[in-house]
This record gives C-alpha cells, structure tokens and sequence, in this order.
C-alpha cells in the first residue's frame, strides 16, 4: 500500500508522542542524586525499563502508576538504595506531568485532518487524559492497558486495536499502526499483521533507554526521525 492510502493511524503514545524518557529520568535522577547514586540518565532508564517490562508482564491488571511505583522499588533494591513509598509514588502519578515531543501536538492536528487517530496505550485511562491536555487532539479511539487487562507486547492489545478498527468501518488494509518501540509496538504489530511506520525518535542516541531491546528481529514498512517529518510524508 502506499502510506497516504491510510484511513485510521493508531499510535503508541510513550515514547512517540509523550516524551517519557524525560520525564521518568526527572524522578529518578532526583532520587539518585539524593543518594550518591552515580549512574547516568541513560544507565537508570535501562535498568528500569527492565524492571517495568517484567512487572507489566506478570501483573497485567496493575494500573499503570502501579507498575511505574513498584519498578522504581525493584530498582532501589538492585542498586541496595532503599525507595521510600513517597518517592515511588511521585514517579507513579508523574505521567500526566511528562512532556509532549515539541512537534507531537502540530503534528497530530494536521493528521487529525485527513486520519482517524487511535491510540494504543500502555497506561491507564487517568493518566492518558492528564497526558492528553498536552497533545490537545481528540482521538477517535483510545483504548488503554486498563481497557485490555493487559501490557504491550501481549497480543491481547493489537487484537483489541483489530476489533476497534473494525467496529469504526476502516477496512484492515487501510489501517497503519505508529510507534517508537519496536519492542513493545512493531514486533506484535507486525505478528498481527499491520503495517507500521518507526517514530525513531532514538535516531541520534545509541542504546535503548526506557525501551527494551526487541525480542524478534523487525522491520518496520517506513521510518522517520520524527512526528513532523511523519505529518510531512502523509501530505498534511
């Protein structure tokens, strides 16, 4: 298909959209830094990242600023820094103050002209809608962690994406999925069949930050540097 055949564009929202990594690091390096911890932002978004990836896959049904809370306290332990519970909290109820991308909002208006846009996100109904202040678009769709029961990569969350997509009428082969993780995005995406688009917004940061590796090797049908660059492509 060529890319502007689209209909309906469902996206990742963090890491894509919402500048996750900033806002994560801003918890952390405050608590690291009140402790003597000498890692750097990066090296504290990877360790953590594994922490939030092995707790969203064997407790489903926690809400986001649980999995977010209870990671920080499974870091704090493997560096034998303790966590206190105001210190995980703070980053458990810091979603809706993390930054958007400076173009994600521009970017989604112009879209919002010519798409439906979706959102497939890896958090909970409340903490999207704080998020969502920022983004400043009405979504056609929004379906949440919350809403499947399960995390992102599980395949629960793109079979719950196909219903939506089908429930609004947008044949299958005009829907193309957008995101910045492969691990959590691209690879069950592709499984299910969709095509994506890469937001590589990593592209001049080696390392994968607050994004696991992917477990599969995969290749996304297109790739930008950004949202903007995206809206360019897509002739809005």
């Amino acid at each position: 298909m060529e890319l502007t055949d689209a209909e309906a564009l469902s996206f990742d929202c963090y890491g894509t959209l919402i500048d996750w990594e900033t806002g994560i690091s801003r918890v952390l390096r405050r608590w690291a830094d009140a402790n003597g911890i000498e890692l750097t932002d990066e090296e504290l978004l990877t360790s953590f990242a594994a922490h939030a990836t092995r707790a969203e896959a064997q407790r489903p049904t926690d809400l986001y600023p649980q999995i977010l809370s209870s990671s920080m306290h499974a870091l704090g332990a493997q560096l034998g820094t303790p966590v206190t519970d105001d210190e995980a909290d703070a980053l458990g109820a810091s979603v809706p103050d993390w930054p958007a991308f400076p173009d994600s909002a521009e970017a989604l208006q112009r879209l919002s002209e010519r798409y439906r846009l979706i959102i497939l996100s890896n958090v909970d109904r409340t903490s999207f809608a704080g998020s969502n202040l920022r983004l400043g678009v009405g979504f056609t769709s929004i379906i949440t962690a919350q809403d499947v029961g399960s995390y992102k990569p599980d395949p629960r969350n793109f079979a719950a994406l196909d219903a939506e997509v089908a429930r609004l009428g947008v044949p299958r082969e005009r829907h193309v999925h957008v995101a910045q993780s492969l691990f959590h995005d691209h690879v069950p995406a592709k499984a299910a069949g969709l095509p994506t688009v890469w937001i590589n917004r990593r592209h001049d940061n080696p390392g994968s930050g607050a994004t696991p590796a992917p477990t599969a090797d995969v290749r996304p049908d297109w790739t930008f540097p950004s949202m903007a660059a995206f809206a360019d492509a897509m002739g809005t």
